[in-house]
C-alpha cells in the first residue's frame, strides 16, 4: 500500500474522553502502560535532568515513569478527566506538571524539551502537520520525537481493534517528520505481548 494514501491519524473524529466512560478509561489506562513508558525511554534516550513532553498523557503512566528517572516533565492532555485523574495518582510538583492542551496548542515555552513523546495517541490527532509543527517549536535544537503505538490489523475494523497502526502507518508519519525537517527518522517494530511500532525523529 502505497504511504501516500495511508492516514496516521485515522481516528482523528475521536470525541476525546468526559464524563464517567472518560473516568473509567482513564482508570483503565493506568494499567497495562507500563511496557510502553519503559520502551518510551529505552528508544527517546531519555536521561536524568532531561525535559520531557508527553503528549496525550492520558493518566500519566509514562509521565510517572519518565519522572522517577529523574526528568523533568509536562504532560500535556485534551481530556480534562484523564489529567484529574493524573494528579490524584501522581500528584503534581518539583519536575512533574500537567497541562491542558492538544498536540496541535501545546501550552509549553519553544526549545523547552530534549525530548516529546506520543505513546498511543498520534491515531486521534486532529491535525498531524500542526502538532509536527509544535513538536519542532517546543524541541530544543538536536531533541528527539517519539511516537508509538500498537500495532493493528486493520485500521477500518470496529471498536478498539481499529485503535492504533497498521504496518503501513508509520511509514506514513515517518515521511511526514522528514517534510518538517526531521533529518534523522528510523522505523521500528517490537515483539511482546502486545506488537509496538514505532517511530524516532531527531
Amino acid at each position: 500500500m502505497s504511504t501516500h494514501h495511508v492516514v496516521p491519524n485515522h481516528h482523528s473524529h475521536h470525541p476525546g474522553f468526559s464524563g464517567v466512560s472518560g473516568l473509567l478509561a482513564a482508570v483503565g489506562f493506568l494499567s497495562g502502560r507500563d511496557n510502553a513508558a519503559k520502551l518510551a525511554i529505552e528508544l527517546s534516550k531519555l536521561q536524568s535532568g532531561e525535559r520531557l513532553v508527553d503528549v496525550g498523557c492520558g493518566p500519566g503512566v509514562a509521565a510517572h515513569h519518565a519522572r522517577a528517572l529523574g526528568a523533568e516533565v509536562i504532560g500535556v492532555d485534551p481530556a480534562a478527566v484523564m489529567l484529574r485523574v493524573a494528579r490524584v495518582r501522581w500528584r503534581s510538583g518539583a519536575g512533574l506538571d500537567w497541562r491542558k492542551g492538544t498536540a496541535e496548542s501545546l501550552p509549553v515555552d519553544d526549545n523547552w524539551a530534549q525530548v516529546v513523546w506520543s505513546l498511543a495517541t498520534v491515531h486521534h490527532w486532529a491535525d498531524v502537520d500542526r502538532a509536527l509543527a509544535e513538536a519542532r517549536r517546543v524541541l530544543a535544537p538536536g531533541g528527539r520525537l517519539l511516537v508509538i503505538e500498537r500495532r493493528i490489523d486493520d485500521m477500518n475494523a470496529s471498536g478498539t481493534a481499529s485503535h492504533g497502526w497498521t504496518v503501513e502507518q508509520p511509514e506514513a508519519f515517518a515521511a511526514l517528520c522528514r517534510q518538517h525537517g526531521f533529518a534523522n527518522v528510523a522505523v521500528g517494530t517490537h515483539a511482546g505481548p502486545t506488537t509496538l511500532l514505532s517511530v524516532l525523529a531527531q
